[in-house]
């Protein structure tokens, strides 16, 4: 039994270094030697070193997928390419941005597939979509950018709720394709409100015991304690969904984890975030040579824009997207974001909720 749990081990990490250097050699091929990543200050952050330009799509498909919820077809000419993860800055014909997942296919080159759902009490961007977006329609969008990615790993537990279905379901399909281990729990309101079902169960294929589907009107919530007890030793875990959903799972991971990797996707700020007494400070802009004055109830985003560069970039104001996010050259950060990694964090931040601990900051602007 030992030489044999030798022998799994084995083999699933030549799986998944095999993995990680196919797509290595894919993504950076030797000559001509890859360009080096776009700035970051100044601009729209692109985490995932593809392009945030504004571009023209138009809407070629609008598809009722389920109740409240619409997916839209979105062409264009020379799109990005993308993977399982990404999502796009939806500029709305209000002006307001959103974020939403990619949901097609990255092989599919002329075109981005997203889904939303109507929120009534939301913050009026998925109504537009809903209401303003049918076939024909141009819009302008940023990205891909992906806050969301695909690790390789021997097997996978994917765990969604209602819409946040639309970033896992192009991971699934990868999992697929590329013969890794993998098992769905997807959640919703009721089977009628769940969009995809068709194609997800299509791909669980004759594994259907890889997909548990829990609509709440008929079986109540997952089992999200057995779901991850059940889970292969050291898989990677991706979760996204409601609030609840990702808190839940967070909080049960610890007990039943062994070696489990937890990876979630918010578009929507912690309801505890923490945050601290605002107090008023200086922001020096470096390259743009002008010191701005942040008043304790405004934002560096907003002071930046009204006092020097009123076309920065931005798009949440709530410390979850990461459009915002500039470099820090000098002074120390109170991080009130639940989004940039301790890495990230050493050098810069997110101008639209973080703030000077103490004295001021000095950002590559």
């Amino acid at each position: 039994m030992p030489r044999m749990r030798t022998f799994v081990i084995a083999g699933a990490a030549l799986l998944v270094a095999r993995r990680t250097l196919r797509r290595r050699v894919k993504q950076s091929p030797l000559w001509p030697m890859p360009a080096l990543d776009e700035p970051v200050s100044g601009r729209g952050r692109d985490a995932a070193g593809q392009g945030s330009g504004v571009r023209q799509l138009t809407v070629v498909e609008r598809t009722a997928e389920a109740e409240g919820v619409v997916r839209l077809r979105l062409a264009g000419a020379e799109l990005p390419a993308w993977e399982p993860g990404a999502h796009l800055d939806l500029v709305l014909p209000s002006g307001a941005v959103r974020q939403y997942s990619l949901c097609g296919d990255p092989a599919t080159p002329d075109a981005y597939t997203i889904a939303t759902r109507l929120i009534e009490d939301g913050r009026g961007g998925s109504r537009e979509v809903h209401e303003l977006l049918h076939e024909g329609t141009v819009v302008q969008a940023r990205g891909p950018r992906n806050r969301f990615p695909l690790h390789d790993s021997h097997a996978y537990v994917f765990i969604a709720g209602g819409i946040g279905i639309t970033p896992i379901l192009p991971m699934v399909r990868q999992a697929e394709r590329e013969g890794v281990p993998w098992q769905l729990v997807y959640g919703g309101r009721s089977r009628a409100s769940m969009p995809f079902l068709a194609e997800i169960e299509k791909l669980a294929g004759a594994g259907a015991d890889r997909v548990t589907l829990v609509a709440e009107d008929e079986d109540g919530r997952p089992d999200l304690a057995a779901v991850l007890a059940g889970a292969p030793p050291h898989a990677a875990v991706y979760c996204c969904g409601p609030e609840p959903l990702m808190a839940a799972v967070e909080a049960l991971l610890p007990a039943v984890s062994e070696g489990l990797t937890l990876h979630t996707e918010r578009f929507a700020p912690v309801a505890d975030a923490p945050s601290g007494e605002n107090a008023p400070f200086e922001v020096e802009l470096r390259r743009t040579g002008r010191t701005v004055a942040v008043a304790a109830d405004t934002s560096v985003l907003r002071a930046i824009r009204d006092q020097a560069l009123p076309d920065l970039p931005y798009s949440c104001e709530q410390g979850f997207c990461g459009t915002c996010q500039q470099r820090v050259l000098s002074g120390e950060v109170d991080h009130r974001d639940e989004l940039l990694t301790d890495a990230e964090r050493a050098d810069s931040l997110l101008i639209c909720v973080s703030r000077a601990r103490s004295g001021g900051l000095v950002l590559d602007l």
